[in-house]
């Protein structure tokens, strides 16, 4: 078995990683990968005509997709029609994630517990509602916007801002939707499916925002954990129940060709868990942490979705904890400088380095993005897993690097 890994980041370095250890480090080929994933083929990610060349070339016969867009672009519906596997949903599928009206449409008709919620096609004809609501609310631009879409509001000023600046960048005729906000306490739940069933990794739960205290812009993620201290058997049959479910019987029902990777994005509040979105793929930092976590061969459970035969896999799991640091480079999310060298990389004894923003240059480790390196260590408790995750994390040094020094030390605002 050989197979390509899709995308560039630190959740494919995770993915090579994961799979080499089963497949063979020269089995597992990364499409464009980066600076730190061994095997990495420069490739145009949206080019399917070139990754299907490279591949028969290669004799490569499975294919992991690791970001939403060739996902969205219909990659998997594009090697359906080839003897290549992609593991992925399917274009119809895809909108899931690629459309917020239409993920919210899908939850509401199969009974997936979620806020209430509007929907606009105009800027302009969201004012009332802001007003109705106070501006308490959550602004949610449609389309696919790397993160960038989405405005939690606590006032009418903050709403109409997020307005101005949906406006601002989608024009004032674009699909966009307001939902009501819910607080509580946010985790990801990832798992894989073949269509007929759900199989679930560890609860984990991404820190968003870029300093300590979850304050300062959003960003891609600044670190994760997972498990979920407060994770327990009451909190996992409701998610069950009132999210996993009511989704696969709608996949069933819309006839969607599935088979790959599912993420609940979930907010526990007082009323206990509600869906907040969909993603088609693996989260990136959640990747880096669950991925380690898991104990099965990924390879088995990539050729389970595939062929249908998932029911009978039985995810098994490390002990203990894993935690995530992401080191970013001066300026994130904003503007920031490329090409530092990395150093002290060599001196990380206890932990795993997944590069995400890196590139090899004469020889050297080099920062190419904004977040740029994943330190993740593993603990029999959550905080000697973070103790040594911040440990080894102080070995590595490039200029201006940065990272929040609060990773899996959350304060909940629901959750006992």
């Amino acid at each position: 078995m050989k197979i390509a890994i899709i995308g560039s980041g630190g959740r494919e370095h995770a993915l090579s990683w994961k799979l080499g250890k089963s497949l063979g480090e020269a089995a597992v080929y990364t499409l464009p990968g980066n600076g730190g994933i061994p095997n990495s083929h420069p490739m145009d990610i949206d080019d399917f005509e070139a990754i299907q060349a490279f591949c028969e070339a290669n004799e490569i016969t499975y294919i992991f997709v690791g970001p939403e867009v060739p996902l969205a672009n219909g990659i998997v519906d594009y090697f359906n029609k080839t003897n290549i596997k992609a593991l992925g949903p399917c274009k119809a599928a895809a909108k899931l994630e690629g459309s917020k009206i239409f993920s919210k449409q899908f939850m509401e008709k199969y009974g997936v517990a979620t806020a209430d919620f509007h929907s606009f096609s105009a800027v302009s004809d969201a004012e009332e509602i802001v007003h109705e609501l106070d501006g308490d609310l959550v602004l949610k631009y449609d389309g696919l916007a790397a993160g960038k879409g989405v405005f939690v509001c606590n006032n009418i000023e903050e709403a109409l801002d997020g307005l101005d600046e949906l406006r601002d960048q989608y024009g004032e005729e674009c699909p966009f939707l307001i939902e009501d906000k819910i607080e509580g306490d946010e985790i990801s739940l990832i798992g894989f499916t073949d269509g007929e069933n759900i199989q679930l990794l560890l609860p984990a739960q991404d820190h968003k925002q870029l300093n300590d205290g979850d304050t300062g812009p959003n960003t891609g993620g600044m670190g994760v954990m997972c498990p979920v201290p407060f994770w327990n058997a009451a909190l996992a049959e409701a998610i069950d129940t009132k999210i996993v479910q009511p989704t696969l019987k709608g996949i069933q029902a819309e006839k969607m060709e599935y088979k790959g990777v599912i993420y609940f994005g979930i907010m526990i509040g007082e009323d206990g868990p509600e869906l907040l979105e969909y993603n088609v793929r693996f989260g990136d930092p959640e990747t880096e942490v669950l991925l380690p976590s898991l104990k099965t061969d990924l390879g088995e459970v990539v050729k389970a979705c595939l062929n249908g035969s998932l029911g009978d896999l039985k995810l098994e799991f490390e002990t203990g904890f894993f935690v995530d640091v992401v080191q970013v480079s001066g300026g994130y999310p904003k503007a920031y400088e490329k090409g530092h060298t990395i150093h002290g990389l060599s001196k990380v004894a206890d932990a795993l380095v997944f590069h995400a923003g890196t590139a090899l240059k004469k020889g050297k480790i080099v920062s190419n993005g904004g977040r740029v390196l994943n330190v993740v260590a593993q603990g029999k408790t959550l905080d000697a897993a973070i103790k040594k995750a911040y440990e080894e994390c102080a070995k590595i040094s490039f200029k201006d690097n940065f990272y929040r020094k609060d990773i899996g030390q959350r304060v909940y605002k629901v959750v006992k």
